[in-house]
């Protein structure tokens, strides 16, 4: 991936690491958790953003500015979210992004952008979960994707911030 772009446009500027995956498993349903469960989410949502940010660097450092913009979930800060690995996978995720930005180095900045429920195909099929969010939330409503690429360049574009864990939740945390 970061080979490709460099190739195309002969820079990196930029990375936004916007992958992740759950389990079906509540949160309250502990004995239901799987080493295979926690296998796959850590190593798409922990090790796959590592590893790409890790690729990525080097072009970042050569950029003068460069930044990386992790997207992690309200589950990471608090108890909440789709599942145990999930919720666990996203706080190491936040913890990851301080301390990539603590030692990145050569002015590469690493953020995070933390939604709360979004409105997306995935969670399409969630309407009680959507409207229990609106309700609760104090903005009364569920993110959108715009809502959270603005946050990703808010952060982009705040050029001092480094090591910021940004939640993007409509209020929803503060109910909690």
């Amino acid at each position: 991936l970061v080979d490709a772009a460099h190739r195309r446009w002969g820079r990196l500027d930029g990375v936004v690491n916007n992958a992740g995956v759950t389990v079906p498993v509540p949160l309250t349903d502990i004995e239901g958790v799987t080493v295979d469960h926690w296998d796959t989410v850590l190593r798409t949502n922990v090790i796959g953003t590592f590893l790409v940010s890790q690729a990525a660097l080097p072009m970042l450092r050569e950029a003068g500015d460069g930044w990386i913009t992790n997207v992690t979930s309200l589950a990471g800060v608090r108890q909440t979210g789709s599942s145990l690995p999930y919720a666990v996978s996203k706080a190491a995720l936040n913890h990851l992004t301080t301390i990539m930005a603590k030692h990145a180095g050569d002015g590469v900045r690493v953020n995070a952008v933390a939604p709360g429920l979004v409105a997306t195909p995935w969670t399409a099929a969630w309407g009680a979960i959507h409207d229990a969010v609106a309700a609760a939330a104090p903005l009364h409503r569920v993110a959108t994707a715009e809502d959270i690429a603005e946050a990703v360049l808010g952060l982009v574009a705040a050029t001092y911030a480094t090591g910021q864990v940004l939640v993007v939740d409509g209020g929803l945390g503060l109910t909690m």
